[in-house]
């Protein structure tokens, strides 16, 4: 018994070691994690490959820098300029896209700033800084962030003036950021994933959305293993080949909630 013990105790030791092995770290943005989509793919994928995932869910930018720091094994995330800036840099190997939705307005139903209905959303942003009215900002150097302040900056608005009162930076995710217009009935400029998975939504409703500036499309790629000898590249490349394949597209397509899809796939094949 005690013989057949250790060679049981060998076993179990040798596959969570092979188990461990198998397990890639992916860098992503806070809105793939807190809208439920990796609760929903990664079980898929593993099952799939016998290859596990371990997620940091941060802000595009600090993914992005933990892929420079070759921390992680594969980046997903959605700021195509600093993607590309990240790919130029050679960090990446190949960047794919994956899938988009896009981002809204969120405000309170006694809209201050009387923008509900616009689909323009520079226009919305100018009623909000001209109306002082509250607005949360992720200020966190996420994509949604980078998104926010393009367009601010297209509308002309000298954010400066109001990070004294009307413009509150809050240097979290997309939750958080959610949590606080929803208790401080502010505006906020969210991904649709996070809005549809959010409960704590008090008076808060969309209030813009439509414009073509407020589409959101979201990256991958393998961080380069010839900058950082520990990446696990047969492994990342593998969750990138199957979020891109047919499989993945589908599983992607089929995360709904309340039967509204979140993420619309769109790889090249």
């Amino acid at each position: 018994m005690k013989r057949l013990a250790a060679i049981a105790a060998v076993l179990f030791w040798s596959t969570g070691a092979y188990a461990q092995d198998r397990t890639i770290t992916v860098a992503s943005t806070t809105s793939t994690e807190q809208s439920g989509l990796f609760g929903h793919l990664l079980p898929l994928f593993s099952k799939a490959t016998g290859i596990g995932v371990k997620v940091v869910a941060v802000g595009t930018g600090q993914a992005l820098d933990i892929g420079r720091r070759g921390d992680a094994d594969v980046v997903f995330v959605h700021d195509r300029p600093a993607e590309d800036k990240f790919m130029a840099e050679a960090q990446g190997v190949k960047r794919f896209d994956v899938m988009y939705n896009d981002f809204i307005i969120v405000g309170p139903k006694s809209d201050p700033a009387k923008i509900a209905g616009s689909k323009d959303v520079i226009d919305a942003l100018r009623k909000i800084a001209d109306a002082k009215a509250p607005f949360v900002s992720r200020g966190d150097k996420s994509g949604t962030h980078a998104a926010e302040l393009r367009l601010w900056k297209e509308a002309g608005v000298d954010l400066g003036a109001g990070k004294d009162g009307w413009y509150r930076e809050i240097g979290q995710g997309m939750g958080p950021a959610l949590n606080m217009a929803s208790s401080s009935n502010a505006y906020v400029l969210s991904d649709r994933g996070t809005w549809l998975s959010f409960k704590n939504r008090g008076e808060l409703a969309i209030l813009t959305e439509g414009d073509k500036r407020l589409f959101n499309q979201y990256g991958v790629m393998l961080v380069n293993p010839a900058k950082h000898a520990n990446v696990k590249a047969q492994d990342g490349q593998a969750f990138i080949d199957w979020l891109v394949s047919s499989k993945g597209q589908e599983a992607i397509a089929g995360y709904k909630i309340g039967g509204e899809q979140l993420f619309f796939p769109n790889a090249s094949h």
